[in-house]
């Protein structure tokens, strides 16, 4: 199977998962409170930790404006793609579906709250998979430092 074909069954199946799991919290409820983690139905209307709230409207149309400007990187950067194509298939679901939340509900739905031993940001599972993402890219970029600094330790 391609680069290609992979990344985008991974956003498709991840995508998918986390709007149908958003739409049945927005649909019903589902809050549970717990003794660590309670599910609770928010709505962001700003990003991480509620920042840039005060752009609410504008916020959607900024954030698919950086992901055309990706877009359009990783299509004069193929070599980028290749190498990140799993990481890119999950920040650009997690991505997306927040994107589409604030579209559909106004702002993005969040219901994972975590209260054991201290406060957390309310967060949902495209969050999680942004974050799971990122953290591949950066263990992708530290696999290529060791390879780098190995290869000037061998040529001095």
């Amino acid at each position: 199977m391609s680069k290609i074909k992979i990344s985008l069954l991974i956003f498709i199946i991840i995508f998918l998962v986390d709007q149908a799991v958003k739409f049945g919290f927005a649909n019903n409820d589902w809050n549970v409170e717990g003794p660590v983690m309670s599910l609770h139905l928010v709505y962001n209307k700003g990003v991480a930790f509620s920042m840039f709230s005060f752009l609410q409207e504008y916020l959607k149309y900024i954030q698919l404006l950086l992901v055309v400007a990706v877009l359009i990187y990783l299509y004069k950067n193929p070599e980028v793609f290749k190498q990140y194509y799993i990481a890119i298939g999950l920040v650009f679901a997690g991505g997306l579906s927040n994107i589409l939340d604030r579209f559909t509900y106004g702002g993005v739905v969040d219901y994972f709250y975590w209260h054991y031993g201290f406060e957390f940001a309310i967060f949902n599972f495209a969050d999680v998979i942004i974050d799971l993402g990122v953290v591949l890219i950066l263990y992708k970029q530290y696999q290529i430092y060791k390879e780098e600094k190995k290869e000037k330790e061998l040529k001095s």
